[in-house]
C-alpha cells in the first residue's frame, strides 16, 4: 500500500465512523451510565464498528485470501453489533462466536494439530476475546491496548518475521487511528462498544495465532499480558469472595485505580498501554524462545501484579475480610 492509497483509506473511515455517529444519534444507539459505569455522561455506543469495517471494506482492495477469518469476522461483528442495540440471548451469541472461531481455525488450517492444541487455541482465543470485552471500561484503554499490540505486530511483520499480509495490520492501524481521535480524550465522542472490543480482539488474535504457528514461538502470547493478568487476577479474587464471575462488575483493577482512586481514565489507560508496550519490546528485544521464559515471565508477571493490586486495595478488600 502506498501512501497514496493509505491516506485514502485514512479518510474514508473517518468519513465513515462519521456517518456512524448520525446513525447512532438517531436510532439511539447510546451508553447511558450506571451502576457498573465508569463514566458520567450519555455517550454513543458502537464507534468500535470501524475496526470490522475497515478490515471488511479493505478486502475489496487486498483480495479475499483470508475469506474463512472475514467471514467469522463479519458474524462476530455483527451479533456483537445487534446486541449493542438490543440484549441478545446468551444462546445465540455464544453460537456466533463458536462458528465465528471455527471459521478462523480453519483459515489457519489448525484442525490438522493435535486436539490437545487445538483446545488450547480455543480457550486462547474465546478467553481473549471476552478479555478485551470486559478491559472496554474506560476512555482510551481499548485504543491504546489496540495501538500498541497492532503496531507491534507491524514491527515484527516487517522487521522480524512475515506471517502474514501487512494490508491487513495497515487497515486495523488506521482503524485504531480513526477511532483514537474520538475516543481517546477526556469526553470521549464515542465508545467502542461489544461490536469495537469484540471484533477488535478477533482481529488481534487472528494475528497472533499466525505469528505463532509461523514462528513455534509461544512466548508472542505476551502480546496480550496486561489485559489478560487484570482478567484472570480479577477473576481469582471475585472466585475467592465467592462472587458469580459471570456478572457484571467493576472490580477490574483499573477500574478500581478510575473510581475508587479517581484517577484521570486517560492517565490510567496511558499506564496500561505503555506497560503493555514495554512487556512488548521486552518479548522483541530480549525475550528468549522458550517455554522455560514464557512461563518464568508469567509467573513474575502475576506476583508484580497481584503485589502491586494488594498495596493500591488492601488485602482485606481483595479477599473481603471482615
Amino acid at each position: 500500500m502506498n501512501i497514496f492509497i493509505i491516506l485514502v483509506f485514512f479518510i474514508l473511515l473517518i468519513i465513515i465512523e462519521l456517518f456512524y455517529f448520525k446513525i447512532a444519534n438517531k436510532y439511539n444507539i447510546i451508553d447511558k451510565p450506571n451502576y457498573r459505569s465508569s463514566h458520567t455522561r450519555i455517550t454513543i455506543r458502537g464507534g468500535g464498528i470501524i475496526f470490522s469495517l475497515a478490515v471488511l471494506i479493505g478486502c475489496f482492495y487486498t483480495g479475499l485470501h483470508y475469506a474463512y477469518f472475514l467471514t467469522g469476522l463479519f458474524l462476530i461483528s455483527l451479533i456483537s453489533f445487534i446486541d449493542d442495540i438490543k440484549t441478545i440471548n446468551n444462546r445465540i451469541r455464544i453460537i456466533f462466536h463458536l462458528l465465528a472461531v471455527a471459521l478462523l481455525f480453519l483459515q489457519l488450517n489448525m484442525y490438522s494439530l493435535p486436539i490437545s492444541l487445538i483446545l488450547l487455541a480455543f480457550v486462547f482465543t474465546i478467553g481473549s476475546i471476552n478479555a478485551i470485552n470486559f478491559m472496554d471500561g474506560i476512555n482510551g484503554i481499548t485504543g491504546g491496548f489496540g495501538l500498541v499490540t497492532i503496531l507491534t505486530l507491524y514491527y515484527i511483520n516487517s522487521f522480524v518475521v512475515s506471517f502474514t499480509d501487512f494490508r491487513y495490520i495497515i487497515l486495523a492501524l488506521l482503524s485504531l487511528l480513526v477511532f483514537n481521535f474520538f475516543n481517546f480524550r477526556t469526553r470521549a465522542k464515542c465508545f467502542a462498544g461489544d461490536v469495537g472490543s469484540v471484533s477488535l480482539a478477533f482481529i488481534i488474535v487472528f494475528f497472533v495465532l499466525q505469528l505463532m504457528l509461523k514462528t513455534t514461538n509461544i512466548n508472542y502470547l505476551l502480546l496480550m499480558l496486561i489485559y489478560g493478568l487484570d482478567t484472570v487476577i480479577t477473576i481469582a479474587f471475585r472466585t475467592i469472595r465467592k462472587e458469580n464471575i459471570f456478572e457484571a462488575h467493576r472490580t477490574h483493577f483499573y477500574q478500581f485505580l478510575a473510581n475508587k482512586r479517581n484517577i484521570p481514565h486517560l492517565l490510567v489507560a496511558t499506564i496500561y498501554t505503555l506497560t503493555q508496550l514495554l512487556v512488548n519490546i521486552v518479548l522483541v528485544i530480549c525475550l528468549p524462545l522458550s517455554v522455560a521464559a514464557l512461563i518464568i515471565s508469567l509467573i513474575s508477571s502475576a506476583l508484580i501484579f497481584i503485589a502491586i493490586r494488594i498495596y493500591f486495595e488492601g488485602y482485606g478488600h481483595l479477599i473481603d475480610v471482615k
